[in-house]
């Protein structure tokens, strides 16, 4: 059976969909392009409309040029507004998240897959048939959580992704272990509200415990930590992530906004100042850490005092690259209630201009890279690399896929390899 899974949205969207080609694979399930497949599951996202508007604009898309195939639906999306997916052309079954779990196995008689047992004991585990390489990633996304039970005014994401719920510390380790033996040098550790690790268990079981385990890990791997809320960055979880050679220098901590008032309108449990320390303690111990954050431009009541605050903020911080939403309304939320909006032109200029200044961050922090030497994993087709601190430099010579290299920055986008005595 040739199938296809096409992922929209976060990190933990791609975790999800890794899972799920893990278990068509050992299934007996061989992966095509969707034009030439005969399942084709739809891993949605539902955080802006144009979001939504993506999804079925692909499932039509899938519907016109391959009409036999059979599309499932899964993902956010699919858990707020079935009904709308039901009715796309193709789409023979909508799978909310709570279920996603169980997607393959609902499906194995109706699309004639064999009853091969999932890998690592079908809580959202990953990597039992995966090598670096498939579904073009070299690193290994897994996710150690779902589900939030923050409640940000503009967010429908604990609608759809249900309360917070953590994988046991043993599952994840095991799963580290055997993704090590397939070969994976760097692994992101990922979840819906991955800060809140381990509260919904006992026993001690929390984000530090989660870290302090992958920090022993025996092993040449890298773990890249992903997306962290301001007030889960702690003192402690930076502290660690220095120490470790096992960590990536890397962190995307969510501003959000850089108004207070915006901040309070949108319930973030934090200030400007609160963000502005963590960049500053982060700094101090990691002076050449990749810091990005994700801004929302367009809230409900921003006017242009709110802009400039936020524009002097962000030229001010030593962010390296921001992801910049412009706002859109989520039916059932808080934000959607509020007034007044905020006219559709607006938010794309704002969007516009924030994503220059990301720009220019990204270009700052490119430039004070040049001269150093990094430690990077070859991805792609072996000349490109990514470095610990997220930089994406192309090579001067061509190595295999997912290979440790040493490499000097030459340019914003340029490395050269060294090697040993010299380059």
């Amino acid at each position: 059976m040739r199938y296809a899974v096409v992922t929209f949205g976060c990190r933990v969207n791609q975790a999800d969909s890794l899972a799920i080609e893990d278990e068509l694979r050992a299934r007996g399930g061989a992966s095509a392009p969707p034009e030439a497949a005969e399942l084709v599951v739809v891993n949605t996202c539902s955080v802006t409309a144009s979001a939504d508007q993506a999804a079925r604009q692909t499932i039509r898309r899938v519907a016109r040029v391959n009409p036999t195939a059979r599309v499932v639906v899964t993902g956010c999306y699919a858990t707020r507004r079935p009904s709308e997916l039901a009715a796309l052309p193709n789409v023979v079954r909508v799978v909310r998240n709570d279920v996603k779990e169980t997607l393959v196995a609902a499906l194995a008689d109706d699309v004639g897959l064999t009853t091969a047992e999932r890998f690592g004991g079908g809580d959202g585990a990953c990597g039992g048939t995966l090598e670096p390489g498939v579904a073009g990633r070299t690193a290994l996304t897994l996710r150690v959580q779902t589900g939030c039970e923050e409640r940000c005014s503009y967010c429908v994401i604990p609608s759809t992704r249900g309360p917070g719920r953590s994988r046991p510390l043993a599952h994840v380790l095991a799963d580290v272990e055997r993704a090590v033996a397939a070969g994976y040098k760097e692994i992101a550790i990922t979840g819906v509200h991955l800060g809140s690790y381990g509260r919904d268990r006992s026993g001690g079981c929390s984000l530090m415990a989660l870290l302090t385990a992958l920090a022993a890990a025996d092993a040449d791997v890298l773990f890249r930590i992903s997306s962290l809320e301001p007030m889960d960055c702690t003192p402690a979880v930076v502290g660690l992530m220095a120490s470790s050679p096992r960590f990536a220098p890397h962190f995307h901590l969510p501003l959000q906004h850089g108004s207070d008032e915006m901040l309070r309108a949108m319930r973030r449990p934090y200030t400007v100042a609160y963000y502005r320390n963590l960049l500053d303690c982060i700094r101090r111990v990691l002076p050449h850490a990749a810091i990005g954050s994700d801004i929302i431009v367009g809230f409900p009541g921003e006017d242009a005092r709110h802009v400039d605050e936020m524009r002097r903020m962000l030229d001010e911080l030593s962010l390296t690259h921001l992801h910049v939403f412009p706002y859109s309304d989520r039916p059932g939320t808080e934000a959607s209630r509020l007034e007044p909006k905020v006219d559709g032109r607006a938010i794309r200029d704002r969007a516009r201009e924030v994503r220059a200044i990301g720009e220019r961050l990204a270009r700052r922090f490119r430039q004070s890279q040049i001269g150093r030497t990094l430690r990077a994993l070859t991805v792609d087709d072996g000349q490109s690399v990514v470095t610990g601190n997220y930089l994406k430099l192309r090579l001067d010579v061509r190595f295999a896929r997912n290979e440790w290299v040493d490499v000097q920055v030459v340019g914003e986008h340029e490395a050269h390899h060294v090697v040993a005595g010299g380059l």
